[in-house]
C-alpha cells in the first residue's frame, strides 16, 4: 500500500477545527514563487500547480523507467500547499490579492535527495517537452506554530486566524510572522468539485514564547 502522509502524519495534515499548538519538523519541498491574484485567469499561481504537479508524478513513476532511487518507496502525493504574504503588510490582506506573493509546495519523500530531484526535472522536461525550470528543491525548517482546519471559502480565513492568534495567547505565545516565517496552507480539498462551504484547509501561522524563551 502507498504510504499516505496525510495518514502517517496526522498532526501535521489532520488538526482539528480549533486552534492547537505544534512543532512542526524540517521538511523537503518542490517549490514555485511567484506573485499575484490567484484566482486571476492564467495567473502564475495556477501555472506553479501544473508545474508542480509535473515533477511529483515523474518522481512517483520514476518506479517504472530504468531509473531506480535509492530508498524509493511508493506514496501518495501529499496535498498541495502554500506560503503566502504581502510586502509591508502583518500576515495577510485578503482584500488585496494582486499583491499576494506565494510559494507552491508540494512535500517530497525523504528518499529524494537534490541530485534526485535534478534527474526529475530533466525527465518531465526531455517527456513533456515543457520547462520546469522554475521548480525548486526547498528545504524549510518551520519551527513552533498555532495550527487549525479551517472549513469553509478561503475568504472566510480571517475569522479562524482571529481563533488561532487568540488561542496561542492564551497559552503564552505570541505570532511571530515575518519575511522568514510566513502564513502557510495546506490545501485537503479539490477546489474544483467541492462545496466552497465545505472545504478543508490546514492553516499554521509561527508563534514564539511571549517571555521569548523559545
Amino acid at each position: 500500500m502507498a504510504f499516505d502522509y496525510k495518514k502517517e502524519y496526522k498532526e501535521f495534515y489532520m488538526p482539528p477545527a480549533r486552534p492547537v499548538i505544534v512543532e512542526v519538523p524540517p521538511m523537503r519541498y518542490l517549490a514555485v514563487s511567484g506573485k499575484g491574484d490567484p484566482n486571476s485567469e492564467g495567473s502564475e499561481y495556477k501555472k506553479s500547480i501544473e508545474l508542480l504537479y509535473g515533477i511529483a508524478y515523474t518522481i512517483k513513476m520514476s518506479r517504472k523507467t530504468e531509473h531506480n532511487m535509492e530508498g524509493y518507496f511508493d506514496f501518495v502525493v501529499p496535498p498541495l500547499e502554500g506560503f503566502w504574504w504581502q510586502d509591508g503588510t502583518d500576515g495577510v490582506d485578503y482584500s488585496r490579492k494582486d499583491d499576494f506573493n506565494f510559494i507552491s509546495v508540494i512535500r517530497l519523500p525523504e528518499f529524494v535527495t537534490e541530485k534526485e530531484f535534478e534527474w526529475a526535472v530533466a525527465e518531465a522536461t526531455s517527456k513533456k517537452k515543457t520547462d520546469y525550470s522554475a521548480v525548486k528543491y526547498f528545504r524549510y525548517d518551520e519551527g513552533l506554530c498555532v495550527q487549525c482546519m479551517h472549513i469553509g471559502p478561503y475568504d472566510s480565513e480571517p475569522e479562524t486566524v482571529r481563533l488561532m492568534h487568540e488561542y496561542a495567547e492564551s497559552e503564552g505565545y505570541v505570532p511571530d510572522l515575518s519575511s522568514e516565517r510566513l502564513h502557510h496552507e495546506i490545501y485537503l480539498s479539490d477546489v474544483r468539485k467541492a462545496d466552497p462551504a465545505k472545504l478543508k484547509t490546514v492553516i499554521r501561522h509561527p508563534v514564539r514564547t511571549a517571555d521569548g524563551s523559545k
